[in-house]
């Protein structure tokens, strides 16, 4: 592992197709908001990804531009890049629009659910349960972000699809902050109602259960950030960040 400036996103090299540069700069970045592995307070610049995934300046120039257009990540200063700060306002706003779009996916997911995917929800379920006992925070992310994915993607509609990833984009980096609240026992609980729903053909359960897993969770980070409890972007993490582990490595 390299090392980094303090409070530098750290990441290992990866191997990157040649014929899709530019998309799969993108997705890898994309993916590291979605699963939460990129903190409020922690810098990106594009030396350490172009280091890191073994390219040019270029493609993770444009990947980063398409991501702030995205408003998943924000211009800190110079040629730092970093998650944008969570407000109230914004936060309210966001929960609106997830509660509207994500729990209506959820409703159109239930006729179209088979039992393969009923199966592979219920493993993701049971691994993020697993998950809580392990006190393992990035796996739980990870198997959260693949058990709402899985379901939005059923539902058949790209618009909406396209419009929960930029929404998750700008919320997900501040899942981490919940597991210090207990509030992934409570998903826990969230996530059963909604295989029960999508079990039974309950389109209104599936709905009400996406809904109540998305307005708990709010309500919790409306806690923090009324308690500042929740790094922004002047509050740069002093010791590197490591992408093995999704965790605060020593310097």
């Amino acid at each position: 592992m390299r090392t980094s400036a303090p409070g530098i996103l750290s990441l290992p090299r990866v191997r990157m197709s040649k014929s899709r540069l530019q998309d799969d700069v993108f997705n890898k970045l994309r993916d590291l908001i979605l699963n939460g592995e990129i903190a409020a307070g922690q810098l990106i610049t594009v030396q350490a990804l172009s280091d890191a995934f073994g390219v040019s300046a270029m493609p993770i120039r444009e990947a980063l531009q398409r991501l702030v257009a995205a408003q998943a990540l924000t211009t800190i200063s110079g040629r730092s890049i970093g998650i944008p700060p969570l407000t109230r306002e914004r936060l309210l706003d966001l929960t609106r629009t997830r509660l509207v779009i994500e729990g209506a996916a959820a409703e159109w997911a239930v006729d179209r659910v088979t039992p393969a995917i009923l199966a592979r929800l219920e493993q993701l379920a049971s691994e993020m349960r697993s998950s809580v006992r392990d006190q393992d925070v990035k796996r739980f992310l990870r198997h959260n972000r693949e058990f709402h994915f899985t379901i939005y993607k059923l539902a058949g509609s790209e618009s909406a699809y396209t419009i929960i990833e930029g929404l998750w984009l700008q919320v997900a980096p501040y899942f981490h902050h919940l597991y210090k609240l207990n509030r992934y026992a409570k998903a826990s609980d969230d996530h059963d109602m909604i295989l029960k729903a999508l079990k039974t053909g309950d389109q209104q359960g599936a709905g009400d259960g996406v809904r109540a897993d998305i307005r708990s969770g709010s309500e919790l980070l409306l806690g923090l950030l009324a308690e500042s409890a929740i790094p922004h972007l002047d509050v740069v993490s002093e010791q590197p960040w490591s992408s093995e582990t999704g965790d605060l490595m020593p310097g």
